[in-house]
């Protein structure tokens, strides 16, 4: 289990930006961001002012910027574990749209899907 917290700043210029706390000092955390069971490109991490904290700014992929609901799943690439995820949704909204929260859904059925298997292969 991490003991990495993500917290929101905001998204602005095609840009999400976070903050990481609860990391080793001087140690770099590993940040994966999947969008449609794909590696987002870009993603980077900064160290704050204080230790142990990162900034994280993913930017969206122009393909995400379209109708429907796009899910970005955030993890700890070492622990596997799932820090947070937000939620684009273009075109017609509908208030309290399920449209999102089903993909919110897949994305961590997918995650958990990986986690499984590698769990398999290691244990054979």
């Amino acid at each position: 289990m991490s003991n990495l917290t993500l917290t929101k700043i905001r998204m602005r210029n095609g840009v999400w930006e976070g903050r990481l706390s609860g990391a080793q000092q001087d140690i770099k955390p590993i940040v994966g961001v999947r969008y449609l069971d794909r590696y987002v490109e870009g993603v980077s991490l900064s160290a704050c002012d204080e230790p142990g904290c990162w900034d994280v700014a993913i930017p969206i992929p122009a393909e995400a910027v379209a109708d429907g609901v796009h899910t970005f799943v955030i993890s700890d690439e070492v622990d596997d574990a799932r820090l947070g995820d937000f939620t684009l949704i273009a075109g017609e909204s509908v208030a309290d749209d399920l449209r999102a929260e089903m993909e919110l859904l897949r994305a961590e059925l997918d995650m958990l899907k990986r986690a499984f298997r590698r769990h398999c292969l290691e244990t054979m």
